[in-house]
């Protein structure tokens, strides 16, 4: 199976300009994405055409990786309401050099002849100056065209600056500067970057002549409506310290039927075969989620780890565990695990003063927390055997201290099955 093949059972073509398969059939092309450096972590946004660069590596052919440390300063209009702030160049460094260590992850710069390849467009713009600018690039893109661009249009009434209208001729140079210089013939993007790529196939045809082609994703969108990538605190970010493993591993693992099918096919390397016998597993036990486990454990491995994983499961599971093999997971899991999947849980804080003294369980749950109304209470609850501390079932003679601490801060106190209480110590 070709690329072009490829991505077509994976739902992930949109537009195609013609001559685009025929190019990727007859030799080892090179094809582009850009990539807006307005952080210092990609997004699982950014995670579809990253995949995009996967296939096309593992189909023969050779990724540039762009990024947009010039046009970063300037602020793609192509899907924007208002103009975003722009950033200063030591900003976008920073979040270039951090961007290239992500995609290292995935793709191969030192495999041979179809190596990736990390370009920064700051490299041609820094010594261009305006006046070459206008007279070599501006002249051969006729107004009437730029404006006749989505992205332009849809802002003509709230206002667009110079900045932004000349966005699309900045990013069709890339693409020329690309097409001259690293014999670069296919430009790949999201569907909202149509606009912005043919300007580059239109530029390189009139100004430097030759052969340029385009080929565009959807945009991934959530079977209910909502936007893919986002949650309530949220970006899902491929950076760990900006959305945890075990948030990044939940993220996929609570997707609908409906959106796993579609996730698996585009965020996985899994063969169509492979994807059909899933499926099938799915259909015959919905309740067991197979589908979602095997989207969720593939995509974490590879944005994370296999040991990322194992904890993120873990910690999924822990809420559901009992006995000796809960106590041990518990005391295992990291803060920000804990964090995570506690949150939103009832909490109260202890001086560590205490805790080294000792706390009754009845003193803990009631005048030094409220976790329950009164000392009665909470006896009959010992009494009935619903109290457990850090997963272990407790009496009204157990005492609070540091041994009882998770990762020296957390203390988990459970009321029967779905009743938690977290102590944080300080």
């Amino acid at each position: 199976m070709n690329f072009i093949e490829d991505l077509k059972w994976r739902g992930m073509i949109h537009d195609m300009m013609p001559g685009t398969e025929e190019q990727f059939s007859k030799e080892l092309t090179s094809a582009y994405i850009g990539f807006d450096p307005t952080g210092d972590s990609l997004h699982i946004g950014s995670l579809v055409q990253i995949m995009i660069l996967v296939h096309l590596q593992k189909a023969g052919h050779k990724p540039f990786v762009l990024v947009g440390g010039a046009t970063g300063m300037v602020g793609d209009p192509s899907g924007k309401s208002v103009e975003r702030n722009l950033l200063d160049e030591k900003t976008l460094s920073h979040n270039i050099s951090s961007i290239k260590l992500q995609l290292q992850q995935f793709l191969d710069f030192d495999c041979g002849e179809n190596s990736a390849e990390l370009v920064n467009n700051y490299d041609w713009f820094k010594d261009f100056n305006v006046l070459n600018f206008i007279r070599d690039i501006g002249k051969h893109i006729p107004v009437n065209y730029m404006m006749a661009k989505d992205s332009v249009k849809s802002r003509l009434e709230t206002g667009m600056s110079f900045t932004e209208f000349t966005y699309q001729l900045i990013q069709g140079y890339d693409f020329y500067w690309l097409h001259q210089n690293k014999n670069c013939k296919v430009q790949l993007g999201g569907s909202d970057q149509w606009g912005n790529i043919v300007t580059g196939t239109e530029l390189i045809r009139r100004k430097g002549g030759g052969e340029a082609y385009a080929c565009t994703t959807p945009l991934i969108k959530k079977a209910d409506g909502s936007k893919f990538g986002k949650t309530e605190e949220g970006n899902v970010w491929l950076d760990k310290t900006k959305t945890s493993p075990y948030k990044f591993y939940q993220y996929w693992i609570n997707c609908s039927d409906e959106d796993a099918a579609n996730y698996i096919r585009i965020f996985t390397l899994k063969s169509k075969d492979e994807i059909e016998n899933i499926e099938n597993q799915h259909k015959e036990a919905p309740h067991l989620r197979v589908l979602q486990k095997a989207l969720a454990e593939d995509i974490t491995i590879r944005v994370h780890s296999k040991e990322d994983l194992n904890a993120a499961i873990n910690a999924s599971e822990i809420l559901f565990k009992k006995g000796e093999e809960a106590v041990k997971d518990l005391k295992r899991m990291s803060s920000q695990d804990f964090e995570d999947v506690f949150d939103g849980v009832p909490q109260a804080l202890i001086a560590i003063s205490e805790i080294k003294l000792g706390i009754t369980i009845v003193e803990a749950l009631t005048n030094k927390t409220n976790f329950l109304k009164s000392g009665g209470e909470a006896r009959r609850a010992l009494k009935e055997n619903s109290i457990s501390v850090n997963k272990a079932k407790v009496n009204d003679e157990k005492v609070l201290d540091t041994d009882d601490l998770i990762n020296g801060k957390y203390i988990l106190i459970q009321r029967g099955k779905k009743n938690y209480f977290v102590i944080l110590v300080n």
